[in-house]
């Protein structure tokens, strides 16, 4: 970059970048790409020596993505118990609705969290006035992070049950 390059500048490519990092663009395959085409009756299958389903991964992301939304945005939140709270217990979605459900809701929650990265005077460096020094970049990365984790092992899964074709 030039020598005439600003701090807003840097700030604007900062937040493009975690933005289409959210979005999933870039060099692994995205939520969406996880769950398409995904036959409904293997959502709640547990393949032997897992401990989990793809409903409850797909959960656990909505969680812990609604969780770090509430927490960089509102000072009082109180966080689920860990791990309990983080997890469903029954690999089975509850019914019929809850996948799509919660599918909107992790979109939902993510554009409100992209809406925190993009509003005019964002800070994205200074510690939150609460936490123990987490800031608005930290939580962009951790769901970042949190997500691409858990969407790798919702393809493993898929490949398991015989329901994902490379």
């Amino acid at each position: 970059m030039s020598s005439t390059t600003t701090n807003q500048d840097h700030h604007r490519t900062t937040v493009k970048t975690l933005v289409d990092m959210l979005d999933g663009r870039h060099a692994h395959a995205t939520l969406d790409d996880a769950v398409k085409d995904l036959p409904a009756h293997l959502r709640g299958e547990v393949p032997n020596d897992l401990p989990y389903s793809l409903w409850q991964l797909l959960e656990h992301i909505r969680i812990t993505q609604w969780d770090i939304l509430e927490f960089s945005k509102n000072p009082q939140h109180v966080s689920p118990a860990w791990p309990e709270g983080y997890w469903p217990r029954d690999p089975q979605p509850p019914d019929a609705h809850a996948w799509n459900n919660t599918l909107k809701a992790i979109k939902s929650d993510l554009a409100a969290f992209i809406a925190l990265l993009e509003a005019k005077g964002a800070d994205l460096y200074t510690p939150f006035p609460h936490g123990d020094g987490q800031n608005l970049l930290r939580e962009a990365i951790l769901i970042i992070d949190h997500t691409s984790y858990h969407v790798g092992e919702m393809i493993v899964l898929r490949r398991l049950l015989g329901a994902w074709k490379s």
